[in-house]
């Protein structure tokens, strides 16, 4: 009996010793998975170092060629050409005949309309002519010369009447010039010669001889027949939309770098001409029209070829600058998280002007901090989750020159 209880008592012994080794093996395992997994659950930082260098900040924009360096030639004559006085590449001057044409009925009754016109002008002007100079005399004769009035001519109520009826006398004469100078160009677009606008090297001629111009009542370049184009030494101008947001932004003479759809490997210069800024409202959208003209001319571009301009606002030398996705928004502040001996710190910045892809550091962080832009997972896809959205690195190391550094952190 006695020897039965001895061998139960041994069994019990070796069970529990055996339990023990399998429970410490456990425990063992447990905290092994518990150190992989909390390695594996650590954070690697994507991180670059904030950089002093010049920060240049833009607007963008897009829209088309507006004007090209030259200008259409263009008749509402109607008739037959008969005859063609220049080709394609030839050399012109202003006012220099381009092409004939016989006229037919509604040509001649346009033609001699517009010609009455301006003879009527012609004569209206030799009549005010007169009655300037009359008025004129009568002035100098009766007060005097009104280059240098005594305060008592400025008071003298007929030296008043008298200089305001020469002044009143001289304008309609200058006005009618001005009436005379359209009706000749009215009468222009209606005669039976076609004439250069501008001077230049022409291009596109758009008729030959025996060609028919069709009639037209309308005034409008719709209802114009094309003749040729003239080109010269001038540059494009370009139109581009701004937002409400970006115009605020723009001065006269604002450099500018231009890109066309239709030339993708070709960068172009220019600079800032006009702004309105009353604006143009569209369903409801105001956006404001801005001119762009080209430095350089180049045949690849024609009229209304697309484009977008990267209009250049300000230019700052010596700036320190980090990533834009490295700057988060806390409680109304601009906060970055700077990686120092191992640790992550939340840094209060004051910012600056920035670029499509930097922003300028005044005042928080110094030159070579390393600013956090991205936290990569330790997943084998490596997919990177920023702090300001997500973002994909593929297999390779972090993009822009900064590194993975991975942290294993506390209460963070």
């Amino acid at each position: 009996m006695q020897l039965l209880i001895n061998k139960l008592k041994g069994k019990i012994i070796r069970h529990k010793k055996t339990s023990a080794i399998i429970l410490a093996v456990v425990v063992g395992l447990i905290y092994i998975g518990s150190q992989i997994f909390t390695k594996a659950q650590s954070p690697t930082y994507e991180t670059q170092k904030a950089q002093v260098g010049t920060l240049i900040s833009s607007v963008s924009a897009s829209g088309q060629v507006a004007a090209l360096s030259g200008m259409a030639v263009t008749t509402q004559a109607s008739g037959i050409v008969s005859n063609i006085y220049v080709k394609d590449g030839d050399t012109v001057i202003a006012g220099q005949p381009i092409a004939w044409i016989n006229l037919d009925s509604s040509g001649l009754i346009k033609k001699t309309q517009a010609l009455n016109t301006y003879l009527a002008s012609q004569a209206d002007l030799n009549s005010l002519q007169a009655a300037m100079f009359k008025a004129n005399q009568t002035f100098l004769n009766d007060k005097g010369s009104s280059a240098t009035p005594s305060d008592t001519q400025k008071q003298d109520p007929v030296y008043i009447e008298e200089n305001a009826n020469w002044l009143a006398a001289e304008a309609a004469y200058k006005n009618q010039q001005l009436v005379i100078s359209q009706a000749w160009l009215s009468y222009q677009q209606v005669s039976d010669v076609v004439y250069a606008p501008i001077s230049g090297t022409v291009s596109g001629l758009a008729v030959q001889v025996g060609s028919y111009l069709a009639p037209s009542s309308s005034t409008t370049s719709v209802g114009q027949n094309a003749v040729a184009t003239i080109t010269n030494d001038g540059t494009p101008v370009i139109s581009v939309n701004l937002s409400e947001i970006d115009a605020p932004k723009i001065k006269i003479g604002n450099k500018a770098t231009i890109t066309f759809d239709a030339l993708p490997n070709k960068t172009f210069t220019g600079s800032v001409q006009s702004l309105n800024t009353q604006g143009v409202v569209t369903s409801g959208v105001t956006t404001y029209p801005a001119t762009i003209a080209l430095d350089t001319n180049s045949p690849e571009i024609f009229g209304n070829m697309s484009a977008t301009a990267n209009i250049i606002t300000q230019i700052k030398d010596n700036a320190l600058s980090v990533p834009s996705a490295a700057i988060q928004t806390q409680g109304g502040q601009s906060v970055v998280r700077v990686l120092k001996n191992g640790q992550v710190k939340s840094v209060v910045v004051e910012t600056g002007i920035s670029s499509d892809t930097q922003t300028e550091i005044v005042s928080g962080i110094s030159e070579d901090d390393e600013v956090i832009t991205g936290i990569i997972s330790s997943s084998s896809t490596r997919s990177s989750a920023s702090p300001f959205g997500i973002r994909s690195f593929g297999g390779g190391g972090a993009a822009g020159g900064g590194g993975a550094v991975r942290i294993q952190t506390g209460g963070r």
